[in-house]
């Protein structure tokens, strides 16, 4: 019986989503989902859920819930990632609150910019830990990584060796969210997205081959005259020329024009909402034992196939009927020629039985590629620091992230890394 092992398993809503969707597959039929997770109560939860979906989706799939995560894996011909390491307590609060001292406010912290370096720092030993597993019970799984940060932890499992792939939603859906929030047609669009994780661009939208910026551009300056939540990524895209996948929670804090400082009304007159990840964390926190019911305890539960891609990679693999994916991939051989080879970028993809083929996006326009790079450059020292466990390292990836270098000093930098490390203590291994 070929099996699909998720770790992380006791992220109960996206086990729902991701191996739900799953379910829906008839090539998939005869899979074992493998359920992981060091949290036993979630994980029961989800194992509760997921055999209750089956039932009332009249799937055939096996599902079984595993102590250890080396027998989880072994054999595995897909291997789903949702992890998170340190959770919202204590990490997640250590990562907002020790920089308010050194008044470096954040929105998400999970990607770039000081929270998103040393989430990085806790999670990639953890996903080295993945990778040595894999090599030893199930070498040629396929890894398909939903955990942020994303571009480098993908980069830090392909120098592992293992065959990975890096998907986040925001690809797919960015084109009709942008059109529906400006009230325009979704119908019998194309568009074309590459770049990097969080920030990729929407390089091409037409609509029965009308290209659709023109009309964009018109109603999102429009609409910047009134307070909505998407006011950074409008200021990006009227700025610099095109349009940006992630979020303008995320975007605020992967530039350096935003949270400032000096410009405090910056973040009202941009809508930035500060600490809204520790928000959310809370919030879910309290809204799960409502969820919980809704969920978990719901023997009439059901499922409608989502937007994820990790149901269709798998599907197309299996059949062998191509399907297209954005996904996050090394720039070997330029994918991207503005960029470096040793990147993560995120383009398009072609899957089918033989694996994941990229495509080649050939130069983004110079101005999002420097954007780009900005953010590659902590990407790829984030990387470094957690492989050779240097300090200084730490130091560098910190110093060259925009945003936090465009609020602090170097020796502010500098103290509040070590301020960080300190704090975070044993969800770290040793630096020198």
């Amino acid at each position: 019986m070929s099996k699909i092992t998720f770790l992380g398993a006791g992220s109960t809503v996206f086990a729902k989503n991701v191996l739900g969707d799953c379910m829906t597959v008839e090539a998939l039929q005869d899979f074992e989902f493998a359920l992981f997770d060091i949290n036993q109560e979630r994980l029961q939860d989800s194992e509760m859920m997921l055999k209750n979906m089956k039932s009332n989706m009249n799937s055939t799939v096996k599902i079984k819930s595993y102590q250890d995560r080396k027998e989880a894996l072994r054999g595995a011909k897909y291997v789903i990632n949702a992890i998170q390491v340190g959770g919202y307590d204590p990490c997640t609060i250590t990562d907002f609150e020790i920089p308010k001292k050194y008044d470096l406010r954040q929105t998400i912290a999970d990607t770039v910019g000081i929270g998103g370096i040393f989430r990085n720092l806790r999670t990639i030993p953890v996903m080295q830990e993945f990778a040595k597993d894999i090599k030893e019970v199930c070498p040629d799984a396929w890894f398909l990584n939903y955990t942020n940060p994303m571009a480098s932890l993908t980069n830090v499992m392909l120098k592992e060796g293992i065959k990975t792939i890096g998907l986040c939603h925001s690809v797919q859906v960015c084109a009709n969210d942008l059109l529906t929030s400006l009230d325009m047609p979704t119908d019998n669009v194309q568009w074309k997205i590459a770049g990097i994780n969080h920030m990729a661009w929407l390089l091409e939208i037409t609509r029965n081959g009308e290209d659709l910026y023109p009309e964009i551009k018109k109603r999102a300056k429009q609409k910047q005259k009134e307070k909505h939540d998407d006011m950074v990524r409008f200021e990006l895209m009227d700025k610099f020329g095109y349009y940006i996948t992630e979020s303008s929670e995320h975007n605020a804090e992967y530039h350096p024009y935003f949270m400032k400082s000096r410009y405090p009304e910056l973040i009202e007159r941009f809508n930035i909402p500060l600490d809204e990840y520790p928000r959310r964390c809370v919030n879910q926190i309290e809204g799960w034992k409502q969820m919980r019911e809704d969920i978990v305890n719901n023997t009439e539960l059901n499922h409608q196939r989502s937007h994820e891609y990790g149901s269709y990679i798998i599907e197309a693999m299996e059949t062998n009927i191509p399907f297209k994916i954005g996904g996050n991939v090394l720039n070997k051989g330029r994918l991207i020629n503005n960029l470096p080879e040793n990147a993560v970028v995120e383009v398009p993809c072609l899957v089918d039985a033989s694996g994941i083929s990229p495509t080649y996006v050939g130069d983004l326009p110079e101005q999002l590629a420097a954007l780009n790079r900005t953010n590659i450059n902590t990407q790829l020292l984030t990387v470094e620091a957690a492989l050779t466990r240097k300090k200084e390292t730490i130091y560098q990836a910190a110093l060259l992230d925009p945003h936090t270098s465009a609020e602090l000093s170097i020796d502010d930098i500098i103290s509040l890394c070590d301020d960080l490390i300190e704090a975070h203590g044993d969800w770290l291994p040793e630096y020198l």
